[in-house]
C-alpha cells in the first residue's frame, strides 16, 4: 500500500524560488502544485487540499495578508509565509492574519523544512496527546486533566495567569504567537497594547520552566514579534 506524498501548494511570484522550492522539497517528499498570483493560489488551496501552504508577501495581483484571510475563512490548514519583508510589522500583520510561520529571505532549505514539520505536527496534532491529557517536550510535561506542570521528576506550582499562559502556548505549541494575540487571550482584549505584563510573566514561566532562563529551550522569543513554545 502506498503512502500519498505530502502536498503543498507554493504561492510565489518568482520563478527560480519556486524552482527551488518544487526540487527541493520533492526531493524531500513532497508533492509540490504552484501559484505565482494570490487569487491562482487560493483557487489551488481549494483545488489540491493541500497539507501545507507556502506563500509569499509581495505577489503581483493582491497582497499576502489578504490571501491568508481569505483561506482562513474556510480552512485552518498551516501557512508558512516566506518573504523579503522582514520588518516585525510585516511578521506581526501575517501572523495576526492567521499565519502559523514567517520565514525571511534568503533562506535554507533545512530550517524551512523543520518549519514545514513543526506546522504539519500542530496541525495534525497527537492522538496520544489528545486522549490523555498530557502535554511532553523535553524534560517539560504538563497534564491538562489535572493542571499539574513537572519539569524532570519535580513538580512546579504555577500561579493561575503563569498557568494560563504556558497552556495558550501548549494549545499552539509550535505557532509563533504575537504579543497581541496573547494578551487578548490571557488577560483580555483591554489588554492588548500591555506588552509589559507578558514580558513579567514569561520571564517568571522561565525561571520556573528552564534550566537556564538565559537561554530558554522551550520557551522561545521571537524578536519583535512574540514567543513560541517549541516542540
Amino acid at each position: 500500500m502506498t503512502i500519498a506524498s505530502p502536498v503543498i501548494v507554493v504561492i510565489e511570484d518568482d520563478p527560480a524560488i519556486r524552482l527551488f522550492l518544487r526540487t527541493g522539497l520533492g526531493v524531500h517528499g513532497f508533492k509540490v502544485f504552484e501559484a505565482n498570483l494570490g487569487r491562482q493560489g487560493i483557487v489551488e488551496a481549494g483545488v489540491r487540499k493541500p497539507d501545507l501552504i507556502i506563500l509569499d508577501l509581495g505577489l503581483p495581483d493582491m497582497e499576502g495578508v489578504e490571501v491568508i484571510k481569505a483561506i482562513r475563512e474556510w480552512s485552518a490548514l498551516p501557512i508558512i509565509i516566506l518573504s523579503a519583508r522582514s520588518t516585525e510589522q510585516h511578521k506581526v500583520d501575517a501572523l495576526d492574519a492567521g499565519a502559523d510561520d514567517y520565514l525571511t529571505k534568503p533562506f535554507g532549505l533545512g530550517e524551512l523544512l523543520a518549519r514545514i514539520r513543526v506546522a504539519m505536527r500542530h496541525s495534525v496534532g497527537s492522538p496520544a496527546q489528545e486522549q490523555s491529557g498530557i502535554f511532553n517536550a523535553g524534560a517539560l510535561k504538563v497534564d491538562l486533566l489535572k493542571r499539574q506542570v513537572f519539569v524532570g521528576d519535580g513538580e512546579v506550582h504555577l500561579t493561575p495567569i503563569q498557568y494560563r499562559l504556558l497552556s495558550v502556548l501548549i494549545k499552539n505549541a509550535g505557532k509563533v504567537l504575537t504579543h497581541q494575540y496573547l494578551l487578548k487571550e490571557v488577560w483580555g482584549p483591554s489588554y492588548r497594547d500591555n506588552s509589559h505584563y507578558l514580558r513579567i510573566y514569561m520571564s517568571q514561566l522561565r525561571q520556573k520552566l528552564e534550566i537556564d532562563s538565559t537561554q530558554p529551550q522551550y520557551l522561545l522569543t521571537e524578536s519583535g514579534v512574540g514567543y513560541r513554545l517549541k516542540v
